[in-house]
């Protein structure tokens, strides 16, 4: 999946580097950040027309509001832009939408309140539109850690609100990447991944600074280089992820269902990695060309 903010979709950013599927966040004049949405009729027909063109359909959309306030005025206000965000989603034929809790942490309990009060108003949406929602722990959000975050959506104790993970904000949310997806289980329903700096080898000095707009300052690192260890053991940082699949294959071997990548799946993520080595090794863009599909993995 790729995230995009723009359109026409290109094909040799999508399509040829091997994305079915395309996020939609940040985009001042269809879904901007913390404001009402601008997308009307046309705008969403030209962006489906665009995703038709080029072969993509949309997996998830990522809207972001204030709906944890702390300011009341912001918090309904933000429902309004939910519930249109949510209308535009469903045109766009997409059934999963991104976003984060919000909130002020210096205004933790004030904020995680009015996250509850919204809540109340926008599950019933989601419900009737039959959308699901997956929300992550963002730096400076109200909650940050990884198992508070799952441990609030858990008491939200509704099937259409899981557990996002973020990996580039696993600093930010405990440093655990193995432990919180273990303690999601079942709640753990998507993944960002992306490289991360460990904030913490530099005397805590953060770096990411949330919402735009914040007072808040951005310190310079020593030398300004980045200090941290980065994983060189794929199985320190995807172990858990290995974990959780393989759990989804026995859960549905024991219901009776077919669960979790196919081995068509593994072919198709083996083509694009050999076709990164050979642009890596050449150094030039490569097309990735797999197969046809066979009937049995349609």
């Amino acid at each position: 999946m790729r995230t995009i903010s723009h359109w026409p979709v290109p094909r040799d950013s999508a399509v040829e580097l091997g994305f079915q599927h395309v996020e939609l966040s940040l985009r001042e004049d269809f879904l901007p950040f913390f404001l009402h949405p601008r997308a009307d009729r046309a705008s969403i027909g030209a962006f489906k027309k665009a995703l038709a063109g080029a072969g993509v359909s949309v997996a998830s959309v990522l809207p972001l509001y204030r709906w944890s306030g702390p300011d009341e005025d912001e918090r309904q206000a933000a429902v309004r832009y939910w519930k249109r965000a949510i209308q535009v989603t469903v045109e766009l034929g997409c059934q999963v939408m991104n976003s984060e809790f919000n909130g002020r942490p210096e205004a933790a309990a004030a904020s995680e309140a009015r996250c509850w009060r919204s809540m109340d108003e926008l599950l019933p949406v989601f419900e009737r539109e039959g959308l699901q929602l997956r929300l992550e722990p963002h730096p400076d959000d109200f909650v940050e850690d990884g198992r508070a975050a799952v441990e609030l959506i858990r008491g939200i104790d509704n099937d259409v609100v899981s557990f996002l993970y973020c990996a580039p904000h696993t600093f930010h949310q405990g440093g655990d990447i193995a432990g919180i997806m273990r303690y999601a289980g079942p709640l753990l329903t998507h993944l960002h991944i992306a490289d991360s700096f460990d904030h913490r080898a530099s005397s805590g000095l953060r770096y990411i600074v949330n919402p735009p707009g914040s007072p808040a300052g951005v310190h310079v690192r020593q030398q300004g280089r980045h200090h941290g260890p980065i994983p060189a053991d794929f199985r320190e940082r995807f172990g858990g992820a290995y974990q959780s699949e393989l759990q989804e294959w026995v859960t549905g071997v024991l219901s009776g269902e077919v669960a979790g990548p196919s081995a068509w799946d593994g072919y198709a993520t083996t083509a694009v990695a050999e076709s990164c080595v050979q642009a890596l090794t050449q150094g030039r863009r490569t097309v990735v060309e797999p197969a046809d599909r066979p009937a049995l993995y349609a």
